[in-house]
């Protein structure tokens, strides 16, 4: 048989030797490959190291340059009511004055008169708590009347206990948040402001106004400086502090006091002592008033005396 007819077949020799370079090929591949794969983990690695370390630069960083914001003119973590202007209590029913007829049929009104010092009055709100807008709905006229005579000292305290009751929306802590702005910016329209916020409340459970909508109410009751005032309620500027003011407030001791702390919302101390009466009852809670300045008046300095009129 000719050699064209010859069948092209392998020297054994030959086979191995191709066997043996394919097999060193693809172990010099794999090689390659093993090494560009630690190189690559290495290099993310490294990245990652770096992004890290580059975000943790930078919180620190942030953290320096802008630390927690404190509201301004703030007292104990409260604002004292100093102004009530654009305050609308004309549709407030008139407050019931509590009577009490003496042996010789003079007719006492148990109301804080402005000559003597004024009751130090410490009103805890949460602007989701039923509780709260019943009574600044029911005293408002008297609390406004007293403040504007100088009987009475009021501080209001912000404070977040129904957080987790809107739907996520943390409408409790971002309203407390809101009135410090407010407080802060333009302190004559907090009383304004506060009033809104409690006698319009949302539902628990509800959402609640969004940044822009409590921003606006501000705007509405006419504070001085309403691009500050808005900025600050929708960057959410006093978010922080109305947190720790809560937890300061449920650690006590609360202001004026020397170990009560906070259990509720709304919590009324008036001269150190907590009101415990009905929230819609004015009547009650002008006689409490009188009752614990009578109560100091007899301790200390003169306080807040009834008003006699001779029965005709």
């Amino acid at each position: 048989m000719s050699s064209e007819e010859t069948p092209n077949v392998p020297d054994p020799r030959t086979s191995r030797e191709a066997v043996r370079e394919k097999a060193q090929q693809l172990h010099v591949k794999q090689s390659r490959a093993r090494i560009m794969r630690r190189i690559i983990v290495g290099a993310v690695a490294v990245v990652a190291v770096g992004a890290i370390g580059t975000a943790v630069t930078l919180a620190v960083t942030s953290t320096v340059a802008k630390p927690m914001l404190e509201p301004r003119g703030m007292d104990g973590d409260g604002i004292v009511v100093r102004n009530i202007a654009n305050t609308d209590v004309t549709e407030v029913p008139s407050t019931p004055v509590p009577e009490e007829s003496g042996a010789t049929g003079e007719t006492t009104t148990p109301t804080p008169e402005a000559t003597a010092p004024a009751v130090d009055v410490h009103v805890y709100v949460d602007y989701l708590s039923p509780g709260a807008g019943e009574f600044e709905g029911a005293n408002t006229r008297q609390l406004a009347g007293w403040i504007s005579e100088g009987a009475v000292e009021v501080t209001y305290h912000p404070v977040s206990m129904l957080t987790a009751s809107s739907n996520g929306t943390k409408y409790s802590l971002r309203a407390a948040a809101a009135a410090a702005c407010v407080a802060t910016f333009s302190p004559d329209q907090f009383y304004a402001y506060n009033h809104e916020l409690l006698v319009d409340q949302p539902e628990v459970d509800s959402s609640g106004r969004s940044d822009v909508e409590l921003a606006d109410l501000a705007v509405a009751v006419g504070v001085n400086t309403p691009k500050a005032v808005r900025s600050c309620i929708e960057e959410g500027d006093y978010i922080t502090w109305a947190k720790e003011a809560t937890s300061r407030a449920l650690e006590g001791p609360l202001e004026g006091t020397d170990d009560l702390a906070l259990t509720s919302a709304p919590m009324i101390v008036v001269n150190g002592e907590v009101y415990v009466g009905s929230l819609k009852d004015p009547a009650e809670f002008s006689q409490f008033v009188l009752t614990v300045a009578s109560d100091t008046d007899a301790t200390a300095s003169p306080t807040p005396t009834p008003t006699e009129t001779a029965a005709k």
